[in-house]
């Protein structure tokens, strides 16, 4: 991190910050996987940069992220990513009101990169460094992008976070007040998607892949299960959904899978995914009108919510509580810094910051009250 010092210490002036003349603006940085990203934001809802570096190249020989690999790809690129952020903002550093950087749940290596980045910055510019539970960032995307009409976000909402990493129902009821209503037991969503797609040969990502092959397929050819579909409470489960599609990949006749196999196994697939999300998802409605008696909308966020079939079914089921469904444009359910800025924003407007002391975390659950559960592990 010596060359970022060494860069942005070049100017000693102090330069009266934007926040105190406009707007209050801040850099937001995400490196907790395979994205290295930066932007910068302002609290007028603005994103006035937003640079994302992909590592797919990088992994795609592996079919998933590789630790060691994303730890050193960011190492590399990170100073670059947030100078081309700045630049394109048309800010200095002296404008800034803080400096947002993930601080967990991910990949360590990764995180540690982004943290150690903004706390220089911090530190050189005397600015509040912010660490952002990237959940949470998540989770108040919506905030900054507002419904459909246009309108800010409200609290309380009802939350689907639908990720490689993750796969919960979350009453939003402010900033950091998060009830967990559940949570995945085994394999996230995201995840599904993605070991299904090397199973089919499709590469990584996954998600797109896939979503691409079911618009081609028939989503009733293969009969695969629904799990949890029908149990009590709003826990998801999708290893056994993955386990029978490589079974029936399997039971095919050998040789080279045929096109028109993988589109109709991803066109089931997606079919299956969508009829547990929808099952899960009015359990929880139920919930959430007992914990919030005013009602709110269904948000979904996370790099599943790009998925417009998924979307499509999840509208249907709020049209029939007479619900809105919110999600971010697809470039903001994928990992990226404007989410991390405006999470840093609302943090900063609530009067909370971190020093420089803060510990990257592994694992950060946004309800930590929440009680175990049988076979979640630690990310519940």
């Amino acid at each position: 991190m010596s060359s970022i010092l060494g860069v942005w210490s070049a100017r000693d002036e102090y330069r009266q910050p934007i926040a105190e003349r406009f707007y209050m603006i801040v850099l937001g940085i995400e490196t907790s996987c395979d994205e290295t990203a930066a932007a910068v934001v302002n609290d007028d809802r603005r994103i006035l940069s937003n640079i994302v570096r992909s590592q797919h190249d990088a992994h795609q020989p592996y079919g998933g992220v590789v630790p060691e690999i994303a730890a050193r790809a960011h190492v590399e690129v990170v100073d670059e990513i947030v100078h081309q952020a700045m630049a394109q903002a048309g800010a200095e550093f002296g404008d800034l009101a803080g400096i947002a950087a993930t601080g967990g749940p991910g990949l360590i290596g990764g995180v540690m990169v982004g943290v150690m980045t903004a706390k220089a910055i911090a530190y050189r510019w005397h600015r509040p460094f912010i660490a952002v539970n990237h959940l949470e960032a998540h989770a108040l995307t919506v905030r900054l992008t507002g419904g459909g009409d246009g309108r800010n976000v409200a609290f309380p909402y009802l939350l689907l976070l639908i990720s490689g990493g993750h796969c919960q129902l979350l009453a939003v009821e402010g900033l950091g007040q998060f009830r967990r209503l559940g949570t995945t037991v085994d394999d996230a969503l995201g995840e599904a998607f993605d070991k299904m797609a090397k199973m089919l040969g499709l590469g990584y990502p996954g998600g797109p892949a896939i979503e691409a092959r079911a618009a081609l397929g028939d989503d009733q050819r293969f009969d695969l299960p629904r799990p949890m579909r029908g149990r009590e409470g709003c826990h998801f489960s999708f290893s056994g959904l993955k386990t029978k599609v490589r079974q029936t990949i399997e039971g095919l006749p050998d040789g080279a899978l045929r096109d028109q196999d993988i589109n109709d196994l991803c066109a089931s697939f997606q079919r299956a995914a969508a009829d547990v999300l929808i099952d899960r998802c009015g359990h929880a409605l139920s919930e959430f009108e007992c914990i919030c008696p005013d009602g709110g909308p269904l948000v979904v966020a996370g790099g599943v919510a790009a998925n417009i079939y998924l979307n499509g079914r999840l509208k249907e089921l709020t049209d029939s509580h007479g619900i809105d469904l919110i999600a971010p444009p697809p470039a903001l359910c994928t990992d990226n810094g404007a989410m991390i800025a405006w999470a840093g924003i609302e943090h900063l407007k609530a009067g909370k910051s971190d020093g420089l002391e803060f510990a990257p975390r592994p694992r950060w659950p946004l309800d930590p009250t929440a009680p175990p559960v049988a076979y979640a592990g630690a990310k519940a």
